[in-house]
């Protein structure tokens, strides 16, 4: 039997490795450093199967340059930097992970939300500069007990976000084109509004939509303008759904209370116009933000587990199944 080769551009847990080599030539990233463009073609050049990561692009010219491409395992869920339709015409099977990160990406936006409005990073700053002696009445933050948040897209991480807040007292309203069924509205205590009406009202606005030519910049300066006065904006979806600059202006201006990402648009790979750093005006505010870098899936059993799954989605192309985690429908070609 063959051992087709397959290119893994980030480090996985070795049991990865292991559960590959069995059938299949691996090359692998050993470093926990991102590879250039140019070193994963080189690797890839001649590779069936490439599991990629965040980082990673694939366009048009990615393809040309691996021409026995026949499969993309996508170790994540959004894959916003991914050319499906240039994958499809070369009969090149995409697949992604879609459920693994649903949690732990409910889990981090849940404590962005109360390190950002208790002013966690400032509380530790204070404590750590030797000037606390003892409890007084300063960094005074927002309580979320009786104030309203707002999740924009109620698809599997808003659902997981509103499952967790049943229990914290507080309002939470959706805006989405799809209603919750009763029962799930009834059980999370949820009401769904029409977004203005969210953007309105909202303490708290966290966007959980996918990353699409409709929902770049959707949070943007005339629907920052739109929001509540001093309430807060949470971003642990796509970087290019919030306008950054936007958000610069508007906690300068006041109206904005705070904002906290777990991703931000230089992220983006996809976009040829893409910022190639976060606005200095949000690095340097750091009583109104609260960043983390892209740790919404960063838990080690959740990150080996979706690896997995990408390495299982690869044999299952081989063996010349429909893999489990495909998004595309290429024509079926034969890997001998």
């Amino acid at each position: 039997m063959i051992k087709h080769c397959v290119v893994i551009t980030h480090w996985v847990h070795p049991e990865v490795i292991a559960f590959l080599s069995q059938s299949c030539e691996v090359i692998q990233n050993t470093t926990r450093e991102t590879l250039s463009r140019e070193k994963i073609l080189k690797r890839a050049g001649d590779a069936y199967a490439i599991m990629v990561f965040m980082p990673d692009l694939v366009d048009e010219d990615f393809l040309f340059n691996c021409p026995n491409l026949k499969i993309i395992a996508c170790a994540l869920k959004g894959y916003d930097n991914f050319d499906i339709d240039a994958c499809t015409r070369r009969g090149v099977w995409v697949t992604i992970v879609p459920d693994l990160l649903t949690t732990p990406t409910a889990e981090l936006a849940i404590g962005l939300l109360i390190g950002l409005t208790r002013r966690m990073l400032e509380g530790d700053s204070f404590v750590r500069s030797g000037n606390f002696n003892g409890w007084r009445p300063e960094l005074y933050g927002a309580g979320l007990a009786g104030r309203t948040l707002g999740i924009i897209g109620m698809g599997a991480v808003g659902q997981a976000i509103a499952r967790r807040l049943v229990g914290y007292e507080m309002n939470v309203v959706y805006s989405d084109p799809i209603p919750l069924a009763k029962e799930k509205e009834d059980a999370f205590g949820l009401t769904r509004v029409p977004l203005a009406d969210l953007l309105a009202y909202s303490d708290f606005v966290v966007p959980l939509v996918p990353l699409k030519p409709e929902t770049m910049y959707l949070i943007n300066a005339a629907t920052i303008f739109q929001m509540k006065p001093s309430s807060f904006l949470i971003n642990v979806c796509r970087g290019s759904v919030v306008n950054e600059q936007a958000v610069a202006d508007a906690l300068a201006s006041g109206h904005l209370a705070g904002y906290a990402a777990d991703v931000f648009e230089m992220e983006d790979w996809a976009r040829t116009n893409r910022p190639h750093r976060i606005p200095q005006e949000l690095l340097d505010n750091g009583k109104q933000t609260f960043f983390t870098p892209h740790l919404g899936s960063a838990v080690d059993n959740v990150r080996r587990e979706i690896a997995m799954e990408a390495a299982r989605n690869i044999l299952q192309a081989f063996n010349g199944e429909m893999p489990q985690g495909a998004i595309n429908q290429p024509a079926r070609l034969t890997i001998s």
